[in-house]
């Protein structure tokens, strides 16, 4: 069961994903969480998997989906912290040609402060 906490750090909301993202009512929650941010307005989201212990293509799919659904609004989103059979799924799919990845969850919001100042 994946269990989700939220935090916000600056100008960016921080979503925690814990324990097992895959298929099923843990997907749905944390799912339903992000878009609820999305559509109350969050343009800056870092979704921090340091604490995931496991991803499944649907867990997969459910962060690649999050993430256009930020672009689409103006927004930006990153994946911070996936380390193990986490950071090898990403591997595997390639995802680091549709989603941004950061080793931390400090990396991953300096980009996206980052991105503002520049911009």
């Amino acid at each position: 069961m994946a269990e989700t906490k939220t935090q916000t750090i600056g100008d960016v909301t921080v979503v925690e994903l814990s324990g097992r993202l895959h298929l099923g009512n843990s997907l749905t929650y944390a799912e339903n969480a992000i878009n609820k941010l999305i559509d109350g307005g969050t343009r800056k989201l870092v979704i921090d998997l340091a604490h995931l212990e496991y991803i499944d293509s649907s867990g997969l799919g459910m962060l690649i989906f999050s993430g256009g659904r930020m672009e689409q609004g103006g927004g930006q989103m990153r994946v911070a912290g996936a380390e193990g059979t986490v950071a090898r799924v990403f591997k595997i799919a390639n995802a680091d040609r549709i989603l941004q990845f950061d080793a931390d969850l400090e990396s991953a919001c300096r980009h996206l402060s980052g991105e503002s100042a520049a911009g």
